[in-house]
């Protein structure tokens, strides 16, 4: 028996790791059963699970395998239990280490999706691009309306935010309305060039250029910005859009030429190079991946820069997809809900102030903006699952970690086999190890 738990860490997320029409393929084609707890907030109601034969039942203490999509609270783990979901344990995240070590306590296994992987290390269920997709709106939204409120009229005011849309199909329609009203009206000429900064190549970002690709567009190469920034001639019902990947973000300390593997192994070597860039975007959204130790994207000291000046900055606003709490982007102060999304970081003060006024940039920093989308999300995000579930169901968790009957895909995400770490995340020892003493053990 599969379980699919209730997801109840906001009242945003409505997500679901399968939807019914996945329970139906289980079911018909592999004779796996299934069952889901009840919840008000899903997208897919607890009928449509019903009507596919799968069980709406509130305990889940007889299912091996418990499929979810965010963490699990530490008091509703069952013991014994196969748990797989994003546990967001892989850099020793301290707020979820006593998640952790719960799991250990109760002898759980987990399969973290993050870490389900082809044999060339390529992520394989993610919902990466749709996180794309909600922030690269959110965000447009956002410049609509600090624009409106600084008195310069333009289409984006038209922009809703993404969970405002029934789905990704109403936003292309929107979109489509925006961009025609670009190519008719143009954009007002204080704004001209409107220059939009995207940083990364990877899902996240794929996403986000996917989204913006709905309006009338150009590409622009980083090292000709400034000349397009000084050119009043270029015609003004088009945008500017310029991808920004490592080579463009970072230079070796040692003036070696900047190599993706090595900057991967050894990003101590390297320094951002991102002030260049940053006076020339109107738009900044940040997708790349991020770990302490890496060099930002933006820090609050080159911010301060931009806004140091007699006249305020190009930069209205931040899409700070990646969301690390003052990680890529210093000035991502805090983690933001799809009912409150944006503040405002003051360069001066070094405070943020929720909305869109205030000196400095607007800053959007939802941490799970694929909940903004959830229908076009889950149906995504189980395609990429539903093949691995029978598997997941036949497995005898019990058996030896080397006899273990599961494809190499999930093998490679088995953080947790019976409570203990497997090989590859022995890592992660020290990292609970070192959160018991200051949070009072693992209960």
């Amino acid at each position: 028996m599969i379980g699919i738990r209730r997801e109840d860490k906001n009242r945003w997320e409505r997500r679901v790791p399968l939807t019914p029409d996945h329970v139906a393929v289980l079911r018909r084609e592999h004779g796996v059963e299934v069952r889901v707890q009840p919840s008000p907030l899903r997208c897919y109601p607890d009928p449509a699970y019903r009507a596919v034969g799968a069980e709406v039942a509130e305990d889940l203490a007889g299912c091996g395998v418990v499929l979810g999509v965010k963490e699990v609270p530490l008091d509703r783990m069952i013991a014994g239990t196969t748990y797989v979901y994003f546990a967001h344990v892989l850099k020793g995240q301290p707020s979820n280490m006593p998640m952790l070590r719960r799991l250990m306590d109760l002898g759980c296994s987990l399969v973290d999706y993050e870490k389900v992987t082809d044999d060339r290390g390529r992520r394989l269920i993610f919902f990466g691009r749709h996180a794309g997709y909600a922030g690269m709106i959110d965000t447009l939204h956002a410049l609509g309306r600090r624009l409106e409120r600084e008195g310069i009229e333009t289409p984006f005011a038209a922009i809703r935010l993404a969970h405002e849309y029934a789905d990704l199909d109403e936003v292309r329609d929107a979109l489509d309305r925006v961009g025609d009203a670009i190519r008719h009206d143009g954009i007002p000429p204080e704004l001209h060039p409107l220059v939009v900064g995207i940083t990364g190549t990877g899902n996240v970002s794929q996403g986000a250029i996917e989204m913006f690709s709905e309006l009338p567009w150009e590409d622009v190469s980083p090292d000709d910005l400034a000349d397009l920034a000084g050119d009043r001639d270029r015609p003004r019902n088009i945008l500017y859009r310029v991808v920004l990947d490592g080579a463009d973000r970072v230079a070796r300390e040692d003036g070696a030429p900047y190599d993706d593997a090595d900057f991967r192994a050894n990003p101590a070597r390297y320094r951002n190079t991102m002030a260049r860039h940053l006076p020339y975007l109107t738009v900044l959204v940040n997708g790349i991946y991020w770990a302490p130790g890496m060099p930002r994207v933006a820090s609050k000291e080159e911010l301060r820069a931009l806004w140091s000046g007699p006249t305020p900055p190009r930069l209205r606003v931040i899409g700070d997809i990646s969301c690390d709490l003052e990680g890529s982007i210093e000035a991502t102060m805090r983690i933001t809900t799809p009912g409150d999304p944006f503040f405002v970081w003051n360069p001066d003060t070094d405070r943020e102030t929720s909305g869109i006024e205030g000196k400095g940039p607007v800053i959007l920093a939802v941490d799970n903006l694929p909940c903004e989308i959830p229908v076009d999300a889950s149906q995504y995000f189980g395609d990429a699952l539903v093949r691995f579930i029978p598997a997941l169901g036949r497995c005898d968790f019990d058996a030896p970690l080397d006899s273990l009957a599961l494809p190499p895909e999930i093998r490679r995400a088995l953080i947790l086999h019976r409570g203990r770490l497997t090989p590859e995340f022995a890592y992660l020892e020290r990292h609970v190890d070192a959160e018991a003493p200051r949070r009072g053990g693992s209960a």
